[in-house]
């Protein structure tokens, strides 16, 4: 599976829209007002389906993840020096980016590829691609770049 995720040019709050290969809406994210960034991610039907806020007073960048409501578990930023590196505690995927911070790759703890995400170059907003083999997977995959994005735009 493939989606397009594309952050809106002229929104208040960080709003995106991600897309299948086909050009349909598969879902919508709003950012909302919060103490820290906090995103609210919708279906196609305008349900609401998950949320990605942003912990504050930490050291490192830390999100906690909520799916139907239900606290999932956090993403949170590793102390590294080079390459950018992300631990989701909830089931024990990585994600590790590489030296310019366009791409990164997910693995479950067996080493097996979850997503893989680049960063689009030469576009007015963010946009990343995200290539996740299983489509079971494309939600939380989508609040791991919701969240490695907010942190790259909380650095400035």
């Amino acid at each position: 599976m493939r989606l397009l995720f594309q952050q809106r040019l002229f929104s208040w709050f960080d709003s995106y829209d991600i897309y299948d290969e086909e050009g349909r809406t598969v879902y919508t994210v709003e950012g909302k007002l919060s103490w820290g960034h906090r995103l609210e991610i919708y279906g196609p039907a305008g349900d609401h389906l998950g949320t990605v806020k942003e912990e504050v007073l930490t050291f490192l960048p830390r999100f906690s993840i909520y799916v139907e409501g239900r606290y999932l578990g956090c993403i949170r930023k590793e102390f590294t020096i080079f390459k950018p590196r992300f631990q989701l505690e909830c089931n024990g995927w990585q994600v590790d980016g590489d030296f310019w911070e366009w791409d990164y790759q997910v693995t479950d703890p067996a080493g097996r590829t979850v997503m893989t995400a680049s960063k689009e170059l030469f576009h007015w907003t963010d946009t990343y691609t995200l290539d996740i083999p299983r489509a079971e997977d494309s939600l939380l995959c989508l609040m791991i770049v919701l969240a490695i994005d907010a942190a790259k735009c909380d650095r400035g």
